[in-house]
């Protein structure tokens, strides 16, 4: 504690002092910086997919004129489904995964927007009043009191010079991390849009089976009600209809399982928009969606195209930004600080001008050692580098992954399909066969039922290509990342509720 006259220091206002404080702003626009020249990781890229060559392409994609692409956003309006529609809009009002993610995203945010206040000074206002007593052993000071105010009221402001870039790169590291996080949105909105199409295309499958084990029943009671009539009238044996029943039976089992299998997915859509399952339905619909058309980009467009690519790219740049000011403690911190206000031992005539002080100066601190932190935290930093750009090549070689083999199934799946077709049409016919020969004495059941298991299972084969292909349509549009493209702006869901993200 110091006690008595009050101590003034201050800086010779000579040219001298002027032309220092003129060097430094000079030194500090010219600041160096010590992160490493960013380049994007290599990723190897084909000039084409492998699946869209030699004419072997799916139908429901094709290649893409330059300025042909998938429109932005409501990407699922291509399945022509009203109530698919509505209900991706409630993912964009309800999710809680998606408002999870837009958390995230306004923590980056928040972040990057404390690393640019360092571009700005610090300015503190400080104040003590205080009622002190002196030690009796303390040498004498011009004040013979006892007891004493110790008063003070100032205004202080510092200011880092960034000589060595470790602000900027700070604030680099920040901005890379905000649109990696804003990506991350996107993604994880692409990845809820495309969960709830891909439950809905399932769905929407249960209804349409649902539907033909229900005719099937119908078709299966009136075989046995025939069967019936031929063994009561001596004709058809008990063996036939118990066979008959069996069949009966089993389709009205599977009507059961398929409702219990289309509930699950009802429960799944429910949570997905931020529904209570106990209270959300969906009313059956055996209207066949549309299989889209999909615009496909060449492959080194994708990595512009998908948010998740472009989340990695971005943690890389944050990375290499991270090595330089890992680097840049190396070197001294050049601040600048000043202050000023009035300090008083009596509560009278506080604000005088005997008792203002004022203080202005550089300030240079080094560190001399530190028992290898720095050196550890450049290797820690240069490593973390090294990890972001493996990330970022394993994503992008995903990708591709994915695009490629969704189009495989795309192709494959058109082909099975019509196969398929095929197949239905020669089990319903041998079906037909088989019922006109029972009626006419020629065979026993046993030919009915087989010729029964095998058109319905034909037909439920026929309703799980359809699903396939459209399921593969859903993920081929989410393997090329949707309507989004790098360099679009996060955009925030209007209905979420009056919250934080409207602050």
């Amino acid at each position: 504690m110091r006690t008595g006259k009050l101590e003034r220091r201050a800086m010779p206002a000579t040219p001298g002092w002027t032309a220092a404080l003129a060097g430094l702003g000079a030194i500090a626009l010219s600041a160096c910086s010590f992160a490493p020249k960013y380049t994007v990781p290599d990723v190897p890229i084909a000039g084409r997919y492998q699946a869209g060559a030699g004419g072997d392409a799916g139908a429901g994609w094709t290649p893409a004129s330059p300025a042909d692409r998938l429109a932005r956003g409501n990407w699922w309006t291509l399945y022509g489904d009203d109530q698919l529609d509505a209900l991706a809009a409630r993912v964009e009002t309800g999710s809680p995964d998606l408002a999870a993610a837009l958390a995230h995203y306004e923590q980056a945010a928040a972040y990057r927007d404390q690393t640019r206040a360092a571009y700005f000074p610090n300015l503190s206002l400080g104040g003590t009043v205080e009622r002190e007593r002196a030690s009796a052993m303390q040498p004498p000071s011009g004040r013979s009191e006892k007891y004493f105010d110790s008063n003070s009221l100032g205004l202080s402001a510092a200011y880092e010079l960034d000589l060595w870039g470790r602000v900027r790169n700070s604030v680099r590291a920040g901005n890379a991390g905000l649109a990696a996080a804003a990506a991350d949105l996107e993604s994880a909105r692409l990845s809820l849009q495309a969960e709830l199409v891909d439950d809905y295309v399932q769905l929407r499958r249960y209804d349409s089976e649902t539907q033909l084990l229900q005719d099937t029943v119908v078709a299966y009671d009136k075989a046995l009600q025939l069967t019936q009539t031929r063994h009561d009238g001596g004709i058809a044996s008990g063996l036939d209809v118990a066979r008959a029943r069996t069949q009966l039976q089993t389709a009205r089992a599977q009507v059961s399982t398929t409702a219990a299998q289309r509930t699950l997915l009802e429960h799944a859509i429910a949570v997905l928009i931020g529904e209570s399952p106990s209270s959300f339905t969906i009313a059956a619909d055996t209207t066949p969606l549309a299989l889209p058309t999909i615009p496909l980009e060449l492959p080194a467009t994708l990595l512009q195209r998908r948010p998740d690519i472009a989340a990695a790219e971005r943690r890389t740049a944050a990375a290499n930004a991270t090595v330089g000011v890992a680097r840049a403690a190396w070197f001294p911190s050049l601040n600048l600080s000043a202050s000023a206000g009035y300090s008083s031992f009596d509560n009278s005539d506080w604000f005088k001008a005997s008792n203002l002080f004022w203080a202005v100066g550089p300030s240079l601190a080094l560190d001399l050692f530190n028992g290898g932190l720095r050196a550890a935290q450049v290797r820690q930093a240069r490593a973390a580098l090294d990890e972001a750009g493996a990330d970022y090549r394993a994503v992008a070689l995903q990708a591709f992954s994915q695009v490629e083999d969704n189009l495989t199934v795309l192709a494959r799946y058109r082909d099975a399909a019509a196969d398929q077709t095929l197949a239905v049409d020669a089990a319903q016919q041998a079906l037909d066969y088989a019922m006109t020969r029972y009626r006419e004495g020629a065979v026993n059941y046993l030919d009915v039922t087989v010729a029964q298991t095998a058109a319905l299972q034909t037909r439920r084969d026929q309703l799980a290509l359809q699903t396939g292909r459209l399921r593969a349509s859903v993920a081929l549009i989410r393997a090329l990342g949707g309507g989004w493209s790098e360099g679009d702006r996060p955009v925030m869901a209007e209905a979420m509720p009056e919250s934080d993200a409207s602050r």
